[in-house]
């Protein structure tokens, strides 16, 4: 089987297989796995859809994986800029781009044009909120004729290709966009697999697309399940009605056929993240006691059965030039006593709120309440399905958050997850962080064009914003993706923005 930087995955269940997840299809061609018809390939994917797969939310990634939707940009297995809508660009000063556009054609028959490149960099501009990759820069597109187009950037933006290959800068045709600013990928993205139907937050069915400028895809088709709990996507795979399914829990890895068992280091990193903007969290002195309080170090072997490495910082060895660069952190909080958490948090519950979509999540909730009662704290969780939660999260809702985060997902540069999810007008910010010295840090950062001093200044941000205890990272998590036999050409990637493409396939 073919693997591009291979991960984990694999499922085993204990519980009887939940049937009916994937229904037969009567569309594509020949013989598939466990002499199914069709061919097409069958995915278990782990969080429903929270804005019909709006490339503005969370669910941009999936239109990535199912090769749904391109940028002007892809990231290489290296994280490396290369060619996707745009065969080629060149910088032509501090703040201007010009990249040229290959032909393409969109899954509705309408063709790629600079005009069309610019309306969608527009919409994504425009909005609210404003995608995570688009945090920290105000990006102007402008079409020189019918192949080029023009990016502007107030300021210099050194890795402006590394961030068009976000999958929130998706270029969608014009049908896309509504004027009351919903957007819909449903037949609207120029990759090589086109969604036909979405059916709520449980199925969609994906065709592939004849006219993809990259070649015909080798699978008929892609049948796509949401299914949060990931017992039963192990199941799923396990009982042969899935062909690939993502995010199958740690505790079952070991318990699968090695053939179907893949692991990879990830750029995931699983947090406990404070609510700086609002409740307990708001004296430095508590979180300082939390900090204290929890070890990550507990829950690599008890939670997530070896298949993660104790948190050094927000960055793990999957970010291999991190460790080298690692700045001490000081000037942190003096942690409250025992005596003097219970003081200051008498009457009052500290919400701890964590999601069932990682299995692994509420066990290590589990054993961080006990880490911080034992503190003096009194706990209480808020566990729920991601799409149920997000809102309130976003809204600062929690006291504390039990957080797994891809931190090169957006861009594949570590700056944009810093301006996202820690910078003051940060538009993932679910700490509530404001803090001058965290800002400044990250901004010298986005400004800096030599790698490998842009390396060195991502680490004293990272320094910046341990400092603060806003953040207090766990594990850095291995990744166990589950492929059944027989099915080949799947991409286990660390950063988890792809999955599938034009060659795989259902022997």
């Amino acid at each position: 089987m073919r693997t591009t930087s291979r991960g984990l995955i694999a499922a085993l269940a204990l519980i009887p297989l939940l049937a009916g997840c994937f229904a037969p299809s009567d569309s594509g061609d020949g013989e598939g796995a466990g002499g199914r018809s069709g061919g097409r390939l069958r995915v278990a994917l782990a969080v429903p859809p929270v804005q019909a797969l709006s490339p503005y939310s969370n669910d941009a990634t999936v239109l990535s994986k199912l090769s749904v939707a391109e940028g002007l940009t892809a990231l290489d297995r290296n994280g490396t800029a290369k060619p996707a809508l745009a065969k080629s660009w060149k910088q032509d000063g501090e703040t201007s781009w010009t990249f040229e556009l290959r032909r393409a054609t969109f899954q509705d028959g309408t063709e790629l044009t600079a005009r069309s490149v610019v309306d969608a960099l527009d919409h994504a501009g425009q909005a609210e909120p404003k995608p995570r990759v688009l945090s920290d820069v105000a990006l102007t597109a402008k079409a020189e004729d019918a192949d080029t187009v023009t990016l502007t950037t107030k300021s210099p933006d050194p890795v402006l290709p590394l961030r068009l290959a976000s999958p929130a800068l998706a270029i969608l045709s014009a049908k896309a966009y509504a004027k009351d600013g919903a957007v819909s990928p449903v037949g609207t993205g120029t990759g090589p697999f086109e969604i036909t139907r979405l059916g709520g937050k449980a199925k969609a069915t994906l065709t592939r697309f004849d006219d993809y400028w990259g070649g015909k895809a080798k699978a008929p088709g892609i049948d796509v399940s949401w299914i949060a709990d990931g017992t039963a996507r192990a199941n799923a795979l396990r009982g042969g009605e899935a062909d690939i399914a993502e995010w199958i829990p740690t505790a079952q890895a070991k318990l699968l056929d090695e053939g179907t068992r893949h692991e990879v280091p990830s750029v995931r990193t699983d947090s406990l993240i404070l609510n700086t903007g609002g409740g307990l969290f708001t004296d430095a002195g508590l979180r300082a006691a939390a900090r204290e309080a929890v070890d990550g170090s507990a829950l690599v072997d008890s939670v997530f059965g070896g298949y993660a490495d104790p948190a050094e910082g927000l960055f793990g060895p999957a970010v291999p030039w991190a460790a080298d660069r690692r700045v001490k952190v000081t000037g942190r909080a003096e942690a409250a006593t025992t005596a003097r958490v219970k003081s200051k948090t008498k009457g009052r519950t500290l919400r701890l709120a964590t999601y069932t979509n990682r299995a692994e999540l509420p066990e290590a909730a589990t054993v961080l309440q006990q880490q911080l009662e034992k503190a003096g704290f009194t706990v209480k969780q808020d566990v729920r399905e991601y799409t149920q939660m997000e809102a309130d999260l976003l809204a600062g809702k929690y006291d504390a958050l039990v957080f797994s985060r891809v931190t090169l997902l957006d861009t594949g540069d570590a700056v944009d997850y810093l301006a996202s999810d820690f910078t003051s007008d940060g538009v993932y910010n679910l700490p509530g962080l404001k803090d001058a010295a965290v800002d400044k840090a990250i901004r010298a950062a986005a400004a800096e064009r030599d790698t490998e001093r842009r390396q060195e200044k991502i680490m004293k941000a990272e320094a910046e914003i341990l400092r603060t205890d806003a953040v207090l990272p766990l594990v850095h998590e291995q990744a166990v993706q589950g492929i059944a036999a027989g099915v080949e050409g799947v991409i286990l990637d660390p950063r988890e923005r792809s999955l599938v493409d034009v060659d795989t396939h259902v022997k």
